[in-house]
């Protein structure tokens, strides 16, 4: 019975996980700084040394601009990693996610984020 019970809250932390992850500014406030914030995005700029890793944060729906080259492995809360490489100047959709950035490059990475919020009350002006 306490195999089960045991097997049982780990399953619960694991799905719980993402629904548990902080918002990024608050979960690591060292490498994520608010630039700009509306009630239609907020904009972050991220800065990661070489090595760094951050905490397990979550993110809307966002674009990303990459300020320099960065070379990222990304933890997910299932156990599994993604990498992610972008040159300086490129841009991209990232769909929401919950995750532990890594900058495994071997100098400073530093991305603007422009996070989208959810905009539930234009339904109603259509």
């Amino acid at each position: 019975m306490i195999r089960i019970a045991s097997v049982l809250t780990a399953l619960l932390f694991v799905l719980a996980g993402p629904a548990l992850a902080q918002d990024a500014a608050k979960a690591d406030p060292d490498h994520y700084k608010v630039e700009f914030e509306n009630d239609e995005v907020r904009v972050l700029r991220i800065t990661y040394g070489p090595g760094e890793k951050s905490s397990m944060h979550h993110h809307p729906d966002a674009v990303a601009v990459m300020l320099t080259d960065g070379d990222f492995v990304m933890h997910m809360p299932d156990g599994t990693t993604e990498e992610s490489g972008f040159p300086a100047g490129a841009a991209a959709w990232t769909p929401e996610v919950t995750h532990l950035p890594e900058n495994r490059g071997n100098s400073e990475a530093v991305v603007i984020l422009i996070e989208m919020k959810d905009d539930d009350d234009d339904d109603d002006d259509d």
